[in-house]
């Protein structure tokens, strides 16, 4: 009895610094032990059910979380699936990923017929099943959530791809007309480097071969002069530095406005989806929050 309780206290020790310490206190999944043999009409599948304790399920900023014990491993892992895009054959090949020793995961409903792998975990959690895993059968009952959470939530997701669905042509459309301004401005400043390199090299051309520098001179004060008042009429225009960087993005937004007349790109419906997505994920974000997830959002906002 002494060795046992002392393996029971290292083995709790063993769990508690792998990262269990973080799970809450209270089971939030009913299980129960079966020492019968569970067997479909056609015979047998597996061996007896053993305590289902060892697979627990859930619910973290609104996702499930899926908590097993590896049979080869001997150790707990957790699994966190998105149920709404998530099969059951893809967390069935998630758990034998992590553990390379599990030859067969399947999963059965409660009445033993086989779950498809095409079936959505947000199906599957809807219901009790069994997880086979190996020659190991496992009880799970998903906890249920709360039923505004579960509407909200699914609302605000069918209207994320509402809205994704209208923006992702303006999305195409919005990047050939970004790199056609791109284009545009960067042929421009090349042009600027270019028009600069020619006034160099007609104000050395007329110091030493045509002229002299006593007549020169003027010329390229007053050149820069103007340099100067082109620059200050730039600010009173535009109320700002000239600036490379600016100047760049300035011409950049010129190009892509008149871009836009031309494509019938409709900028302010644009942004209008673009913040409605950001709202929309704003708001989901903060439903699927542990201490909000009884409140409206309305009320989240007023308290925020």
């Amino acid at each position: 009895m002494l060795g046992r309780a002392l393996r029971s206290g290292e083995r709790r020790r063993r769990l508690l610094a792998g990262g269990l310490a973080s799970l809450p206190a209270p089971q939030q999944v009913q299980l129960w032990r079966q020492t019968r043999t569970w067997a479909r009409q056609e015979g047998a599948r597996y061996s007896t059910l053993v305590p289902s304790d060892e697979v627990t399920i859930n619910y973290r900023h609104g996702l499930p979380v899926i908590t097993l014990t590896l049979p080869t491993r001997r150790e707990r892992c957790q699994f966190a699936v998105k149920p709404m895009v998530a099969t059951v054959g893809a967390f069935l090949k998630d758990v034998q990923r992590e553990d390379k020793g599990i030859v067969k995961a399947e999963v059965f409903t409660t009445d033993g017929s086989k779950v498809s792998d095409a079936t959505l975990m947000e199906v599957l959690l809807r219901n009790d099943f069994k997880l086979l895993i190996n020659s190991t059968a496992y009880s799970v009952s998903p906890p249920v959530k709360e039923d505004h959470q579960i509407r909200k939530e699914r609302e605000l997701l069918q209207k994320l791809d509402h809205l994704k669905e209208q923006l992702m042509p303006l999305e195409q459309m919005k990047a050939k007309i970004m790199d056609s301004a791109d284009a545009k401005t960067s042929r421009l400043l090349w042009v600027g480097l270019a028009l600069m390199s020619t006034q160099g090299g007609a104000l050395a051309w007329l110091t030493w071969w045509v002229y002299s520098w006593d007549i020169m001179e003027p010329v390229t004060y007053f050149i820069t002069y103007g340099s100067a008042m082109a620059f200050y009429a730039y600010f009173v225009l535009t109320k700002q530095d000239y600036l490379y960087p600016d100047v760049k993005d300035r011409q950049f937004l010129h190009y892509f406005y008149r871009k836009s007349k031309a494509k019938h790109f409709n900028v302010e419906q644009y942004n209008k989806l673009k913040e409605d997505v950001a709202e929309a994920e704003e708001s989901l974000r903060r439903l699927r929050q542990p201490l909000h997830l009884r409140l409206p959002i309305q009320e989240i906002t007023n308290k925020d």
